[in-house]
């Protein structure tokens, strides 16, 4: 009897779902809104969970009954003891095949890496990094971001250039055009107004400003460059980190970058490459080329005891073929 796979990609924004089988030939893809119940609750990563799986199986025709594993990533997924509620929701959503979990950045990491074990490191709104060995075993930071100082995504890019904005406003630090970028940004009528518009929330600059600071720093500005700098050298520890906790100071393997900070270019890619190689110089640094998701599915036939690198090279051609261009891997700013 033929076997299916399903994997799935559960995020802030998404929930992508994908159906194969087990020559992996990908057959239905599905997506719904948000899932992770940090941003909709756990109903609502049920509903999501549900309504993404339900369009795959239905383009794959076939049925959750049929599904002999499945592997999902899940955004908010930190700890262990989210375990069992986990569970109890992606049970509730109608999926009882023999499954595992792990944090979405996981899955990213399956989906780049060749081998299946090496570093993916996230830096999109936010920064995210773990790991694991060719034996399975994990790295990782807390995924926490600014709360537990671990910087590098765009949330923390913009807040390092406000900070350079204030300093040049009390002329601790050098002038800057991310001065000028910010208030047209805002509409604020100053340097002053900005401020004081920043401190009492008239104004708001977030992760959406990301790109301004690339295109100041792509201008000469030094003050933005610094700013980037700053940031490919804190995403560089994170990976050092992980590096350090698995043992990987002299071994060769992939870093995948996944998230929308690394369209910055060689600015913030090149200084992130030092830091990692002054550590671990055999770390191949490469972009994530196929959707996160494909992770999943890589998961769920681990799930059966085979070996899902045989089939991989297939999976990621058929899923190409079949998700793009409606899943987006190197997603804007």
């Amino acid at each position: 009897m033929q076997r299916y796979y399903l994997g799935v990609d559960v995020g802030a924004t998404k929930t992508h779902a994908l159906v194969a089988d087990e020559t992996g030939r990908a057959l239905g893809f599905g997506q719904a809104g948000p899932g992770n119940y940090q941003v909709v609750g756990y109903a609502g990563m049920a509903a999501a969970l549900h309504e993404a799986t339900g369009q795959a199986l239905t383009m794959a025709a076939t049925t959750i009954e049929q599904i002999a594993g499945a592997g999902l990533g899940i955004g908010g997924y930190d700890w262990p003891s989210q375990q069992s509620r986990m569970l109890e929701t992606i049970h509730t959503a109608g999926i009882q095949a023999p499954l595992e979990i792990v944090n979405d950045a996981v899955l990213g990491l399956l989906a780049g890496a060749p081998e299946g074990w090496g570093v993916a490191l996230v830096a999109g709104t936010s920064n995210n990094c773990r790991g694991r060995d060719q034996h399975g075993r994990e790295g990782r930071v807390t995924g926490e971001g600014i709360r537990f100082g671990e910087y590098g995504g765009a949330v923390e890019l913009v807040m390092k250039a406000v900070h350079a904005v204030t300093a040049a406003w009390s002329r601790r630090g050098l002038t800057t055009r991310l001065v000028d970028a910010f208030i047209a940004a805002v509409g604020a009528q100053s340097l002053d107004d900005l401020l004081e518009g920043l401190a009492l929330e008239r104004y708001r600059l977030d992760a959406s400003a990301a790109p301004l600071v690339f295109q100041v720093a792509q201008s000469g500005d030094a003050v933005a460059q610094h700013v980037v700098t700053w940031s490919a050298h804190e995403l560089g520890d994170l990976a050092v980190g992980v590096i350090r906790q698995l043992g990987f100071e002299r071994l060769s393997f992939d870093v995948v970058l996944l998230g929308s900070m690394y369209n910055g270019g060689p600015l913030l890619l090149e200084p992130l490459r030092a830091t990692i190689h002054a550590v671990a110089p055999g770390a191949r640094l490469t972009r994530l080329d196929v959707p996160p998701v494909v992770g999943g599915v890589l998961l769920a036939i681990q799930q059966v005891g085979h070996d899902p690198h045989l089939t991989r090279e297939a999976l990621v051609r058929s899923s190409a073929k079949l998700l793009l261009p409606a899943s987006r891997v190197a997603e804007p700013f």
